[in-house]
């Protein structure tokens, strides 16, 4: 004979009762929102074949018309590298600050600190740390670098102090145990044993940064491929031009995740 399989059921409390008003509620005011909404004689069947059209020319027929591949790739480039350099700029002054972070490796009341504007800094957009620090030193590449480094460094610091406060205490009392200060510490136990963190989250950072250098190129003048397909879909907009410049970006985008998986594998070994 088979047990007998209860179902339990969730019983009805306010809180049960608020959340499926609020569903109900939304679902209403959504499918109300569609039956009213003011297309202004616009023909929505129309709507899907012209979106079908620029769809198809930016997808299926990509060519480049203002500028040149060589030009493009430059430009590529130059994307690359402002989320290449602004990932090295906050790895670089996240490590240090993660290790005060970390609850295993510096006093509670420094961690809070650190942890309590870190959080303010990740709270903060990238787009609004570029336009705050662009006051000062004028929309470009310079307020685009300050910026996402700004925005790179709370990230990694947050990420990097997880990290490290995940490594097995016995090792670091062992470590204190032996005569260890907390220098020796550092470099034989905490660094060595979350490398390969470190290099994930690092990774994981830079897809985020070039993703932002991308929309920097255009808010805030920081150049690149992102400035091009500005110009290319809200100056003299040619689809076929973007077509081209988001295959270049995919292209990138899958040789990075490719190179990224190989390496961390080969550190795996």
């Amino acid at each position: 004979m088979q047990p007998t399989t209860t179902i339990i059921v969730r019983p009805w409390n306010a809180a049960t009762l608020i959340l499926r008003i609020t569903i109900i509620s939304l679902v209403v005011i959504t499918g109300y929102a569609f039956t009213t909404f003011n297309t202004r004689g616009v023909d929505f069947w129309a709507g899907v074949d012209m979106l079908g059209s620029n769809f198809s020319a930016l997808l299926l027929t990509p060519y480049l018309k203002n500028i040149t591949f060589d030009v493009m790739i430059h430009n590529l480039f130059i994307t690359i590298g402002l989320g290449f350099l602004t990932t090295i700029f906050g790895a670089a002054i996240a490590l240090g600050l993660a290790l005060l972070a970390a609850q295993n490796l510096a006093p509670r009341w420094l961690t809070i600190i650190i942890k309590g504007l870190t959080a303010f800094v990740r709270a903060v957009p990238t787009v609004l740390w570029v336009l705050i620090f662009a006051v000062s030193a004028g929309l470009g590449s310079v307020a685009a670098v300050l910026g996402m480094t700004f925005h790179s460094a709370g990230y990694l610091i947050k990420a990097y102090s997880e990290s490290f406060e995940e490594i097995d205490n016995g090792t670091i009392e062992a470590l204190k145990a032996s005569g260890a200060d907390w220098w020796q510490i550092v470099f034989q136990a905490v660094l060595p044993s979350s490398a390969t963190a470190l290099l994930s989250w690092t990774f994981l950072r830079f897809e985020i940064n070039f993703s932002t250098a991308i929309a920097m190129g255009a808010a805030a003048g920081a150049g690149g491929i992102g400035y091009d397909m500005f110009m290319a879909s809200g100056f003299y907009l040619n689809l076929h031009e973007m077509g081209a410049f988001t295959y270049a970006v995919l292209a990138f985008a899958i040789v990075l995740e490719a190179g990224a998986t190989r390496y961390k594998a080969s550190l795996s070994k």
